[in-house]
């Protein structure tokens, strides 16, 4: 692997260890204490800790190492790196504030009156840590990778699936958690998922790419290979220069865009990027109508 690559690695690296950071300082601080829920695999973890007393940190990895397998064989080693950095550094983080809780060196914040002060709280705690590891490529697992064999398999929504899923786990909990507090926990969500799309510009949106690059050839079976994503070359002739050449125009969701920039610059340092806003995209790999 070449220095620049290492270099480039280490620097989303660290960010997304400080978003799971915070995301799990926000479980423990204000939901696991107030007895809210969450969704995906963080919200089987919490259910399986209210019934079955079993630490959030040991099922969120436990759960997650089967999904670690089957993305490590379809999506191959490059794809799921920060994903698995990101679930192993929450666990991790998980277990910490389990530890400093026990021990009483930081009191979580319980309210019996204002869940709502609560639900606020938690909702941008959790968005600030998921949106800062969503910018820099990296995931938490569970839900994120069922989704993504999904779109890849299916042609369905990341998005959508991403979020019947949590419907699901949120709905389930109504057999074992009052009603109530699964009411404040979809406020929590919203807060969350609105404080992701500030961090993010919107995680589950889409970019375009407009790629004007010498080694057009290269970038495109570089994008096809290790992000499973289609492109498009455009003939195109350099005013300045007059060589004809091909632009690369590709589509990709929001939380794919640093991914796909690193790409760009590992193939061509010296390749020119136009990024835009995309507001709908239907086709294969985004959702079909």
């Amino acid at each position: 692997m070449e220095p620049r690559q290492n270099t480039a690695i280490i620097k989303s690296i660290i960010p997304i260890v400080l978003g799971t950071a915070i995301y799990a300082f926000g479980l423990h601080y204000f939901v696991i204490s107030n007895e809210l829920m969450e969704g995906g695999i963080t919200g089987i973890a919490l259910l399986l800790h209210y019934v079955l007393n079993i630490p959030p940190s040991y099922s969120t990895l436990a759960i997650n190492i089967p999904l670690f397998y089957i993305g490590w064989r379809v999506f191959g080693r490059q794809s799921m790196l920060y994903t698995v950095v990101g679930t192993v550094s929450l666990s991790v983080f998980l277990w910490i504030m389990e530890l400093v809780i026990a021990r009483g060196w930081i009191v979580p914040f319980h309210s019996r009156q204002d869940y709502f002060l609560v639900t606020a709280y938690a909702g941008v705690t959790l968005g600030i840590g998921l949106g800062i590891v969503f910018r820099y490529g990296g995931t938490t697992g569970g839900s994120d990778i069922i989704a993504r064999i999904g779109q890849k398999y299916k042609g369905w929504s990341m998005g959508q699936m991403i979020l019947l899923f949590d419907l699901t786990v949120i709905g389930t909990s109504l057999l074992f958690i009052p009603k109530e507090k699964v009411l404040y926990t979809f406020v929590a969500v919203f807060i969350s998922s609105k404080t992701i799309d500030v961090i993010i510009e919107g995680a589950y949106s889409a970019k375009a790419f407009t790629v004007i690059t010498d080694h057009a050839e290269a970038l495109t079976s570089a994008i096809m290979r290790d992000m499973d994503r289609g492109a498009t070359l455009i003939p195109a002739v350099g005013a300045y220069s007059g060589k004809t050449k091909h632009v690369v125009y590709c589509v990709v969701y929001r939380y794919e865009m640093k991914h796909l920039k690193d790409l760009v610059h590992r193939v061509d340092p010296a390749a020119f990027i136009i990024i835009n806003e995309v507001h709908d995209v239907v086709g294969e790999g985004f959702r079909t109508v």
